[in-house]
């Protein structure tokens, strides 16, 4: 399916059934870095056939709300991050370790007592899955090597510089792996630049750009203030931005409804498309059309419109599902107000 101007898509996480997920124990604690089996309601020998079914509504409730580029919402996950850094060798996943989170508190987290290495495809099926359930462009989201780096206790590597190198290099062969399925869009997740810009100004960069390498495909890298369930005073800028100018990734993807963001920051990166952030996901009202389409004004005074690509904040896991396919479709009607007003269908 061909893409108009200012297409729209999602981050990455739609919302999980309740049916399927036990939300309670999930909203009660920090985002899993390692994997929690007990969140599911579903029992085990059931488990990836109930996966399947949500993951269809999901695909269902995104094209009926007219998005253009898919996910699969993320919806065998119980976080962004916790079964693609749990699945790769290197990782002790009998004996976890501990970190501190972006907040301040200690996390529960992957630990890394190996050298790091890509065993085989993890989300491939994922992909061929969207892919057969949907005639639409397709992304799907894994993350980042440096938020793995940050979000793991090292009792291999001499420093995390190295550690990192090397999660980007399994990184690398996901990424190929997921294209060989079918993706037309991979994305990274890094929210830990913004978290921790001192680390990524060293070496950030080098590892997207190593997990890239040799990637021809449409490339993302997101990155944002945190879950707005967890994150609810953000700040109006970013403190690692402007560098993600020299990533090899074709896109850079933001959040500017919540944090209020000063457009003006989409100056400092000319050569990258942006996926830019309209849904203000602390917010339980649904934003009216012409909410989003005025966010999406202000970016084009900063963007012309064949670089901007139309986007929530971040993953909407954490809202109720009327939310979220009301979010949805206020993006994409406020979305095609302004193409009316610039001529396009």
């Amino acid at each position: 399916m061909s893409l108009p101007i200012l297409p729209t898509t999602v981050v990455g996480s739609y919302v999980q059934p309740d049916w399927l997920i036990d939300k309670a124990k999930l909203r009660a604690r920090l985002p899993p870095r390692v994997r929690l089996l007990e969140v599911w309601r579903v029992a085990p020998e059931n488990l990836e056939e109930a996966q399947t079914d949500a993951t269809i509504l999901a695909i269902r409730d995104m094209e009926r709300a007219g998005v253009d580029i898919l996910s699969d919402g993320e919806i065998r996950r119980e976080s962004y991050s916790n079964r693609v850094a749990n699945a790769l060798g290197g990782i002790d996943i009998d004996h976890p370790g501990q970190a501190v989170e972006r907040t301040g508190i200690v996390n529960i987290v992957p630990r890394v007592v190996g050298k790091i290495e890509w065993k085989k495809p993890i989300e491939a099926e994922d992909v061929r899955f969207l892919r057969a359930n949907t005639d639409h462009q397709i992304k799907i989201t894994l993350p980042g090597p440096f938020t793995m780096t940050q979000q793991a206790q090292n009792d291999f590597y001499s420093d995390e510089e190295t550690l990192a190198l090397d999660y980007a290099a399994a990184v690398n062969q996901e990424i190929k792996a997921l294209f060989a399925a079918g993706a037309d869009i991979v994305q990274l997740d890094e929210p830990y630049m913004q978290a921790r810009p001192e680390k990524a100004a060293r070496y950030a960069v080098k590892a997207i750009n190593r997990a890239l390498m040799g990637v021809t495909g449409t490339t993302v890298v997101h990155m944002c203030f945190g879950y707005a369930h967890y994150v609810k005073d953000k700040p109006s800028g970013y403190s690692f931005l402007p560098e993600l100018e020299a990533a090899a990734a074709t896109q850079i993807s933001i959040e500017a409804a919540q944090p209020n963001l000063d457009p003006s920051i989409l100056s400092s990166l000319p050569g990258k498309t942006i996926m830019y952030g309209v849904i203000d996901l602390a917010d339980p009202v649904v934003e009216s059309p012409e909410t989003v389409a005025k966010r999406i004004r202000r970016a084009l005074a900063h963007v012309p419109a064949d670089r901007l690509v139309i986007a929530p904040d971040c993953g909407m896991k954490y809202l109720t599902r009327p939310v979220a396919f009301g979010k949805l479709k206020a993006m994409v009607e406020g979305t095609r107000i302004v193409r009316r007003e610039l001529g396009a269908a």
